[in-house]
């Protein structure tokens, strides 16, 4: 790890095989209204002109510095520019979206004011593919939380440009875990079960873009290697919970729970037959005491009759059907 700089920003960017929209990210963050701050980014394994584009802004900017590993997706690069970053805050910043100018101001100021929060966040507008943009905050963002357990079992209610975060919450979480799909779900989960109390900025601060170039999240439904790793993910979240201390029979569990019964059946039907049979066990220990739901138990002993691909194809498939 770097020595800690006091007041220095450290925006963290991931980037594989995104050189236009790369630029305008890193526009975005020296637009910034709050110095000091440099720019780490993390060429994850490009292999088109995406390193030369690095290069060249990296030459224009003396804050900025240009990290690069073999491909290995966006958990592995944050979590590189994490041990190589100098600031006392630690901005993420997905290589698609953007920050506004006065973003890091903002929650600077709003952390700086409230040493007993640990993580900052504002409102994040979503812009579609077609340039027109939604006027009030997408997802969560809107909604001023004191912690992020519970709420974060439902859920990411934030995108990754959204919050700030001070770097020594970021060293208590520890690394980022290498995965490729809900790797930022589980490190904010990592983050809540240290009980960190947020910050809330009642203004917009950055921008989530939808775009048709390739996102990992399109896929995630369907790749069975992304569904692995959101196994993985997820498996971790439930750890975070219990260590938490969060109630079998509270609302948020509960959804978890379903969420990880429907992860089993998407898994089981894509013929990750272990993940399967590991995440609905997962589910059994989330309802807890209360007891698993009764299709819970009927689909393990579908799993048991058919096995967990087959028994994952037909619930799927009914699935499709009600809806």
């Amino acid at each position: 790890m770097s020595p800690m700089q006091p007041g220095l920003v450290s925006v963290i960017v991931p980037v594989h095989n995104r050189p236009s929209l790369v630029r305008e990210a890193v526009a975005s963050v020296l637009a910034q209204t709050h110095r000091p701050l440099e720019i780490l980014l993390v060429d994850d394994g490009s292999t088109d002109e995406t390193p030369s584009v690095l290069a060249a802004v990296a030459a224009e900017h003396p804050e900025i510095r240009v990290l690069r590993q073999a491909n290995a997706g966006p958990g592995a690069a944050r979590e590189l520019g994490r041990v190589h970053a100098s600031g006392e805050f630690i901005q993420y910043l997905d290589s698609d979206d953007l920050l506004l100018p006065a973003k890091l101001e903002r929650q600077v100021a709003g952390l700086r004011a409230h040493p007993e929060c640990g993580v900052s966040y504002g409102w994040t507008r979503y812009r579609y593919a077609d340039g027109t943009v939604d006027s009030k905050p997408c997802k969560g963002t809107g909604r001023r939380l004191d912690r992020m357990f519970p709420a974060f079992l439902r859920g990411r209610p934030w995108h990754t440009s959204t919050p700030l975060y001070r770097a020594s919450v970021c060293a208590a979480a520890g690394p980022w875990l290498p995965l490729r799909q809900e790797e930022d779900w589980e490190y904010d989960c990592r983050v809540a079960a240290l009980g960190t109390r947020l910050h809330h900025v009642e203004a917009f601060v950055s921008e989530h873009r939808d775009h048709l170039d390739d996102r990992l999240s399109r896929r995630a439904a369907t790749d069975p290697g992304l569904l692995a790793d959101r196994a993985s993910a997820h498996a971790h979240i439930l750890r975070h919970a219990l260590d938490a201390g969060i109630p079998a029979d509270s609302p948020e569990m509960r959804h978890f729970t379903r969420a990880l019964f429907l992860l089993c059946r998407q898994c089981g039907a894509h013929g990750l037959e272990r993940e399967a049979a590991a995440l609905h066990a997962l589910a059994v220990t989330a309802a807890g005491e209360r007891g698993a739901p009764g299709d819970l138990k009927a689909y393990r002993w579908a799993a048991r009759l058919l096995g967990w691909r087959w028994a994952g194809k037909l619930a799927t498939a009914a699935y499709r059907l009600r809806a």
